[in-house]
């Protein structure tokens, strides 16, 4: 599928592919993926007499009485990493969303004419920079009210917010703020379940596997539930833009 929406000023409309801009989202997912891997490789090969030397190379620091000893800077290099990896993540839920909704509005703006007038457009283009700036639960109802498209994953992007709210406001500490009707932030992150085969190669399937924290419970991610989060968002953006597709197999648009 591949629309062309007219830039501003009379310049040539370029074509947009939805399978390119899917594909390029999940190269650069891929790049994240590639470097939390390189990240948690480099953690188990870091030795504590390199730190010294390095943190000792040139005989002074800033504030010396503020260092941190090994075990204190990989506690903190942790919870840095973690932060920044769910801030990503969110970014990355955030385009995939911001992407899928721009295809929505030209396909709808298509399916009402078979040739978008300027108003038309500039509606368009209105309503994807107000759904660019939407908080993630309206860009969610907004995709169900105008184009009947549902997000499996929603619940698990909205509690994946609260989680790194958690992380930056109160310490990693669970609080009110982010729990449901039952006393829990709960979401599910898809995994891979090997099972057992005669063939050489393991067959896998995408199972999902729920992380729930009470009220007061510190948040705290293993190797594995970090990658699956990547794995999540990938999911994620895969429902999203087959979604696309359908709506503009729908609505005429092949």
């Amino acid at each position: 599928m591949a629309e062309n929406p007219t830039p501003p000023g009379g310049e040539q409309p370029k074509q947009i592919n939805l399978q390119q801009v899917a594909q390029q989202f999940m190269a650069g997912l891929q790049r994240h993926f590639d470097m939390l891997a390189f990240n948690l490789a480099s953690r188990e090969g870091a030795q504590e007499g390199a730190y010294i030397r390095h943190a000792n190379a040139r005989s002074v620091m800033p504030s010396a009485p503020n260092h941190l000893n090994f075990e204190q800077m990989q506690a903190y290099a942790r919870d840095l990493m973690v932060r920044q990896l769910l801030n990503d993540t969110l970014n990355l839920a955030a385009t995939a969303l911001n992407n899928a909704h721009f295809f929505l509005a030209v396909i709808k703006a298509k399916a009402q004419s078979a040739e978008i007038s300027p108003e038309a457009q500039k509606a368009a283009q209105e309503a994807q920079h107000r759904f660019v700036q939407a908080a993630f639960d309206e860009k969610f109802n907004r995709l169900e009210k105008d184009y009947g498209v549902l997000c499996p994953l929603e619940d698990t992007i909205i509690s994946l917010g609260m989680a790194l709210q958690a992380l930056v406001q109160q310490g990693g500490i669970v609080r009110e703020p982010q729990v449901d009707e039952n006393g829990e932030l709960a979401f599910d992150l898809k995994t891979v379940e090997l099972s057992e085969s005669t063939e050489t190669t393991p067959q896998g399937r995408i199972i999902e596997q729920r992380k729930t924290f009470r009220e007061g419970e510190a948040i705290t991610l293993n190797d594995g539930e970090l990658q699956s989060l990547l794995i999540t968002i990938a999911a994620f953006a895969d429902h999203l833009f087959r979604a696309v597709s359908k709506f503009g197999q729908e609505q005429g648009n092949t």
